[in-house]
């Protein structure tokens, strides 16, 4: 995959983990519990999809979604290194 697309579908996928981190912290998951159930369904499929070509990018959009915050810290570095 060009990775200039691959960053930003990995920080889509981040915005969105950090998104439902907030509203689960917040106690406000509940009310939207069934979409975000939607979205991780097909958020899977589209890991499960970019393992077959790129097993990496599959790694890093999963720890997006499951821990964004870790993964936000990780680009932070990777970013800091390449200044």
């Amino acid at each position: 995959m060009d990775p200039e697309l691959a960053a930003l579908l990995t920080e889509l996928v981040e915005k969105v983990g950090l998104l439902r981190r907030d509203m689960q912290q917040k106690k406000d998951l509940e009310k939207y519990e069934a979409r975000f159930a939607r979205i991780e369904q097909k958020f899977s499929a589209l890991a499960e999809l970019v393992s077959r070509t790129d097993p990496e990018l599959a790694r890093q959009l999963r720890t997006a979604w499951q821990l964004p915050a870790r993964s936000l810290a990780f680009r932070n570095a990777e970013h800091q290194k390449g200044s």
